[in-house]
């Protein structure tokens, strides 16, 4: 890897490194996980890495088989970049990650992504709460669709919007979070038209119940309900 830092060591976390560990590296494996995106889709996902960075952990990622280019076809006909089946091989190292991470103090004001929201969701999720539960729902964040399906206490939540939704949840990604963290109350940015609900309101309410924050580092935890 010419004219790129190297750790030097041969253990297999540090070669890891090697290929992912330059800033934005992972967090563009993120925006991939849920899918292909474009130059513009990723940028909009990242907005505070320079439109130059971004393109050269992009030729990076790209030369080491992490991710790779290709073209839509018609009547689409763009480039897109996606990741190869060893790139999707980070995602559970991801999620482990972003479990650990999520116990740490929030020191950022900027606005998480879409996706980056959705895949802590499905770590988030409390499988008991949606014991006996059964149901389609689709998320709708600005202009990304999220389609969500839950029944035995599981849940599968990818892009997409879903054919026959129980229930509509449209808001931003800002409010969403703040209902999982505990900042809102589902009553109130209902009211305030942050959120907005279609179809059957309990099952919208509940399924936005289904996810708990987990207590920060060195916080007590509370007994669960």
């Amino acid at each position: 890897m010419p004219g790129r830092r190297s750790y030097n060591d041969p253990c297999g976390i540090a070669r890891g490194l090697n290929l992912v560990g330059e800033r934005w590296a992972l967090l563009v494996v993120r925006e991939l996980l849920l899918g292909p995106k474009r130059f513009t889709d990723l940028h909009r996902g990242l907005p505070t890495a320079s439109q130059n960075v971004l393109s050269q952990r992009l030729r990076e990622l790209e030369q080491d088989g992490v991710i790779r280019r290709r073209k839509l076809g018609p009547p689409v006909g763009t480039w897109v970049y996606e990741l190869t089946e060893w790139g999707y091989d980070l995602e559970p190292v991801l999620a482990h990650l972003g479990r650990w991470g999520s116990r740490a103090p929030v020191t950022s004001t900027a606005e998480s992504s879409a996706d980056s929201l959705i895949l802590a969701m499905r770590d988030l999720f409390v499988s008991h709460l949606a014991e006996g539960m059964r149901g389609s729902y689709e998320l709708r964040l600005g202009d990304d669709r999220f389609r969500a399906e839950v029944a035995d206490g599981r849940i599968e939540l990818i892009r997409g919007s879903a054919e026959r939704p129980d229930a509509v949840v449209e808001t931003d990604v800002a409010t969403l979070w703040g209902l999982i963290l505990g900042e809102h109350r589902i009553d109130d940015t209902l009211r305030s038209g942050h959120v907005t609900l279609e179809g059957d309101h309990r099952a919208g309410t509940r399924f936005i119940d289904l996810f708990r924050a987990p207590p920060m580092h060195g916080q007590a935890v509370d007994d669960p309900a």
